[in-house]
């Protein structure tokens, strides 16, 4: 049986067999180094290491790693350390590592906000209290449901702040949206729900989630008033009414009325989207869908774009008939998110840091769009209410073609997206989903640059 050996001094694996002797030894090295986990350019122990390690005599590992230098495994110096050869030198025999795609210069990609603004501060003194406040029964295994005081503070929050009708009883804490789409998908098609309509466009990966989790996945047009219930027929909708993702309109009056009659009359449950309804910039905020019909409309929230993504905390303000069901599905996925995030959040919002950074990033994104938008060349089309943190950009005519200015901006090291991977078939418009959220202040002004840039090159 193959042993996994680690190697003082510098810590690596392999998969070697004592009794294979000098041949296994090498051919356990050629396979660390060709399945990457002996990285190209990176040093190797010394055989004074190795050998001690894996209890052979030093002689056997020189002997090893001068059959490996001359097969263009290994690189040796003299006085420098034997590396691993880089990428280019290695044997044919040896695949090539996978090029990552490289992280943009000018970060422009959409539903990011920008993490240099995290209350740094704010969050380890909220931490701080919620450690000293906490007792020792806070640390056991956590409840499905989340932890009561962040649930309590949340339904007065989520009350205040969006309109959001609530108690704690309702409220499931989840680690964002992509986990609370895959519960309540699983949980609607166990109690028959065999499909799910998303808005069209709308996020991918959402729409991937949903379907892995049983209900086939269907699209629901989109127009300037938002949602088009009257091409509603499935049992369940995930829709965004606060701000369309991507296309960036409200769902109208009309529209939220109708929606909300149609859940009613059906017994249909609409799934609300509420990603990125604290930023709405030009009017006062457009209140809750939920509030219209709290036992049809899950309301579903996250810190994605308030906080950090990495938190991965989010909640769900459930109708009471899918409290329990949504409940038991959590806890058979075992996931949760950790107690501590959970305790330092509800401080935040107590502590009222947490509406304080919100007010500011409110003003910093507005500015952004702002600018953004000066700096835009009068032939490109900008779309979406002012809100959020993003906008989509489309162009007038057939030229330039979406992939034309992708291709712009990518030899710019741009990061954005297209419009047309987000349709549910064929592409009905084709235009950019630009970010001004997720740049570092300081890069800001340079990213809109570049973007200019690259427009003005295709148009």
């Amino acid at each position: 049986m193959a042993e996994s050996w680690s190697s003082s001094g510098i810590d690596v694996h392999l998969d070697w067999r004592p009794e294979s002797g000098r041949t296994g030894l090498a051919t356990a090295i050629r396979a660390a180094i060709r399945e990457g986990r002996w990285q190209a350019g990176a040093a190797v122990p010394s055989t004074r290491a190795l050998a001690q390690d894996l209890g052979v005599a030093r002689g056997t590992v020189t002997r090893v790693y001068a059959d490996l230098a001359a097969e263009g495994y290994l690189r040796t110096a003299q006085g420098a350390p034997t590396r691993v050869a880089t990428a280019g030198a290695l044997p044919a025999s040896a695949p090539r590592p996978v090029p990552r795609d490289p992280a943009p210069r000018w970060d422009l990609r959409p539903g990011r906000p920008n993490l240099s603004a995290f209350p740094r501060s704010a969050w380890l003194a909220a931490t701080r209290r919620a450690l000293h406040r906490a007792p020792m029964t806070a640390f056991d295994y956590t409840a499905e449901s989340g932890a009561a005081e962040l649930r309590e503070t949340l339904a007065a929050y989520l009350a205040r702040s969006r309109g959001v009708i609530a108690d704690p009883a309702r409220i499931l804490v989840c680690s964002g949206f992509s986990h609370a789409i895959a519960i309540l998908a699983r949980v609607l098609h166990t109690r028959g729900a065999d499909e799910i309509a998303f808005e069209n466009p709308s996020l991918h990966i959402y729409r991937n989630i949903a379907a892995a989790n049983g209900p086939r996945v269907t699209g629901v047009p989109v127009d300037d008033h938002g949602i088009m219930v009257s091409s509603l027929d499935s049992p369940a909708v995930v829709v965004t009414p606060a701000h369309q993702y991507p296309l960036g309109v409200t769902l109208a009056p009309g529209r939220r009325a109708e929606l909300t009659r149609w859940a009613e009359e059906t017994g249909a449950v609409v799934i609300e989207d509420d990603y990125d309804g604290e930023f709405r910039f030009d009017h006062q905020q457009v209140g809750a869908l939920q509030a219209l019909a709290p036992e049809r409309v899950v309301y579903v929230g996250t810190t994605s774009k308030t906080l950090a993504p990495s938190l991965r905390l989010g909640w769900m303000v459930l109708p009471r008939f899918l409290v329990e069901p949504v409940r038991a599905a959590m806890a058979a996925s075992g996931a949760r998110p950790a107690l501590l995030d959970q305790l330092a959040l509800a401080e935040l919002i107590e502590s009222g840091a947490y509406d304080q950074h919100i007010r500011r990033c409110r003003i910093e994104y507005r500015s952004r769009r702002d600018r953004l938008l000066a700096a835009l060349p009068d032939s490109v089309l900008p779309q979406g209410i002012s809100a959020g943190l993003h906008l989509v950009l489309q162009f007038p005519g057939e030229v330039p073609r979406e992939m034309e200015v992708l291709a712009a901006c990518r030899r710019r090291a741009i990061g954005l997206e297209g419009l047309s991977g987000h349709w549910i078939g064929e592409p009905q418009r084709e235009g950019l989903i630009v970010g001004y959220g997720a740049a570092a202040k300081h890069a800001f002004g340079g990213a809109t640059q570049a973007l200019r840039e690259a427009i003005f090159e295709v148009t």
